[in-house]
């Protein structure tokens, strides 16, 4: 079985060095519905497999120079209390704590991805819409207040499904900062989800919702699938793979929501 999980951790990293989404999204559904996994122990597992995965990712942007750290602060100031937030009242007041939530995690991720799969579909369009809006006059107080309450949503929302940080971060940070490169917007996104993933994930250990295990055999194959994928990255069109990833995240999310 951990071999299975290994061969599991390589696809969904190769799925994520290829279209830059999709940790969340893929492996918390995968553990769930192709291994039986719990959903708190997948979700809990899956937050520390993102916050080591994405650690490189942050650093090789980092030394690029395409993190903007100033709104990586202002979302960390909103998501990191939400997910501790979160967690608190989950394990305080859920029937049975982190372990009787698990209908509630299942919906919530369920919500997540659907979301997600929005955000992936529509993301182009939203940030046209963002730049004909606000792109000529942006506020930089509201622009401010707005990331960090987007922090405060992906907090909440990462903190109980793992889904949440990649697309659905990209797309509010696209909407929010119309003008800005996208890959310097990726960059800010992949270093705020660090952070918020591993305080999230260290939650979940607290409540003794993380199977280190299962842990180390994810990253044994995610590490040199996302070295893979993003190689193949450049051959591939990004208008063939987003549709593709979006429609099975809504089939996912849907069989999730349903179960």
């Amino acid at each position: 079985m951990d071999f299975a999980y290994t061969i599991a951790g390589f696809a969904v990293g190769a799925i994520v060095g290829l279209t830059g989404v999709g940790g969340g999204s893929l492996m918390t559904p995968l553990l769930v519905l192709m291994f039986g996994i719990h959903p708190s122990v997948a979700v809990g597992t899956d937050l520390l497999y993102a916050a080591i995965t994405k650690a490189g990712g942050t650093l090789a942007h980092g030394l690029k120079g395409t993190v903007d750290w100033k709104i990586t602060r202002l979302l960390a100031t909103g998501s990191i209390p939400a997910a501790a937030l979160t967690l608190f009242l989950v394990g305080r007041y859920a029937p049975g704590g982190i372990e009787g939530a698990a209908s509630l995690i299942q919906v919530a991720l369920g919500v997540a991805l659907l979301l997600t799969a929005v955000a992936l579909i529509f993301r182009k369009r939203i940030q046209a819409f963002a730049l004909a809006r606000f792109g000529g006059k942006p506020d930089p107080v509201r622009t401010a207040r707005l990331t960090i309450l987007t922090g405060a949503i992906l907090g909440t929302l990462v903190s109980i499904s793992s889904v949440g940080a990649g697309a659905l971060g990209v797309t509010a940070l696209l909407f929010l900062y119309p003008t800005m490169p996208a890959l310097r917007i990726v960059g800010s996104d992949i270093a705020h989800a660090v952070p918020l993933t591993a305080v999230a994930g260290i939650g979940h250990w607290m409540l003794g919702s993380v199977d280190w295990l299962l842990l180390g055999s994810l990253l044994v194959g995610s590490l040199p699938g996302i070295w893979l994928g993003s190689h193949i990255s450049t051959k591939v069109p990004d208008r063939v793979l987003r549709p593709m990833l979006a429609t099975m995240l809504v089939l996912v999310g849907a069989k999730l929501m349903a179960h």
